[in-house]
């Protein structure tokens, strides 16, 4: 992988900051701002549509690494990564409908869709790494950790009585 210039360089100590940090997420970060740059050449018609879908999905690539990185058991983390995966190649859905109804070129089409398989190809290999870490499993053990769904019951209502309330 080239060197480049982050987008976002955090404040804190290198390699002490967080989720900022990865690769993974400063790929993501970077294909949000292309999107966005490139949504802005969209045709009016599609403000509310491809415009709209294209912008979030790609910001909630970066959104969901961080939830991410910030659970504590493995498991938990996976899910979040696995949804910025599918945010991402939401992302790539969206261009390649781009594409197809020719609003942009072939040329920012290509450089786009090497940056988001760049992207998936990095959070893949963090997903790897994380997978084999196994944080929080010594503590928990190797179920995903979740609330107990609340029970919801329907009774039985005087009519009367809501009439005169």
């Amino acid at each position: 992988m080239s060197e480049r210039k982050p987008l976002y360089e955090s404040p804190g100590e290198k390699g002490k900051r967080g989720f900022e940090d990865l690769d993974c997420y400063q790929l993501a970060l970077e294909v949000m701002a292309k999107i966005h740059a490139f949504s802005k050449t969209l045709p009016v018609d599609e403000k509310y549509d491809m415009y709209a879908q294209i912008r979030r999905c790609s910001k909630n690539v970066t959104g969901n690494i961080g939830e991410a990185y910030g659970r504590y058991h493995y498991l938990d983390s996976l899910h979040y990564y696995s949804i910025a995966r599918g945010e991402l190649l939401e992302t790539l859905a969206r261009l390649i409908d781009a594409r197809a109804l020719n609003y942009i070129a072939q040329p920012e089409f290509e450089s786009l869709y090497k940056l988001i398989r760049q992207a998936e190809q990095s959070l893949n290999g963090f997903m790897s790494y994380v997978r084999r870490q196994r944080a929080g499993a010594q503590e928990y053990g190797d179920k995903k950790i979740h609330e107990d769904q609340t029970g919801y019951f329907v009774d039985d209502v005087d009519s009367d009585a809501l009439v005169d309330a």
